[in-house]
């Protein structure tokens, strides 16, 4: 988000500017497109990464800094399923959906499918 510092403890969201916006967008699709892959296969952090980054031109693909919050949350809400395996001779968490997640990963494309066309109507 473009957050501008104004006084101690006091911040402006600049809501004119692009980044905020831009930002805004990214982090609420990057999560259906979390969503996405693991709906099309079981994947660990980096395969999760790069497949949004794949599928979006890299526009919403999560930093590792952004995608495990996400994954921890969509696990404690169960969401999906760790399971650890070993993967070329490394150990790797595996992140497979839950029937919970396979709900919400249909919701999430009806909604977005819904919110696209209003979006593309109201740009055009």
């Amino acid at each position: 988000m473009h957050v501008v510092f104004i006084s101690k403890g006091v911040f402006e969201v600049k809501y004119e500017s692009h980044e905020y916006w831009a930002g805004m967008i990214k982090m609420s699709l990057s999560r259906f497109f979390i969503l996405h892959v693991l709906h099309r296969q079981p994947l660990h952090g980096y395969e999760i990464t790069k497949q949004v980054s794949e599928l979006t031109n890299g526009c919403c693909a999560p930093t590792e800094g952004g995608l495990y919050p996400v994954l921890k949350e969509f696990t404690d809400a169960g969401l999906l399923n760790l399971i650890t395996r070993v993967v070329s001779g490394r150990e790797r968490k595996v992140y497979t959906l839950t029937p919970k997640g396979e709900e919400a990963w249909q919701v999430a494309s009806g909604a977005w499918g819904e919110v696209a066309a209003h979006i593309l109507r109201a740009i055009r």
